[in-house]
């Protein structure tokens, strides 16, 4: 089983899909608490889907499940400590018990948890990633 992550900022809309259709990704797990900002552009609500289905045959998910709450994004974009943060989204996954909710046998089909972040080094797709890595025999790559 594997399991990608990738980000939308600080790239081009070729750069993005070919990072994808390279790493055979078949399925793009959005973890975006809101994912209908104009300033997404080609990563907005309602164009990414086709995007994906159109140009690399890779279907589209919005998972809240896996995205932060209000408040503690609204903390992070106050304070940016990113290792309280980091404690306290990993609280929430435990809390709300992701590696028993998800379906793991939709994991199969390769995934990639999208966020905004260029990296993944300070952004909660890879905290969800490791998560889901400690549960379940899973290879992680960030695209």
């Amino acid at each position: 089983m594997e399991i990608a992550t990738i980000g939308f900022t600080r790239t081009t809309a070729q750069h993005f899909f070919e990072r994808l259709t390279a790493a055979r990704v078949q399925r793009v797990i959005d973890v975006r608490l809101r994912n209908e900002s104009q300033l997404a552009g080609f990563a907005k609500q309602s164009d990414l889907p086709y995007f994906l289905a159109k140009l690399c045959g890779i279907s589209y998910e919005h998972d809240l499940r896996l995205a932060p709450t209000e408040d503690l994004l609204k903390k992070y974009r106050e304070d940016k400590d990113w290792d309280r943060y980091a404690a306290a989204f990993k609280k929430l996954m435990r809390r709300r018990n992701i590696a028993t909710i998800l379906d793991r046998d939709s994991f199969a089909r390769k995934t990639a948890l999208l966020c905004s972040e260029p990296t993944a080094d300070r952004c909660h797709r890879r905290l969800v990633a490791e998560i889901l890595a400690t549960a379940w025999p899973v290879a992680v790559e960030h695209l």
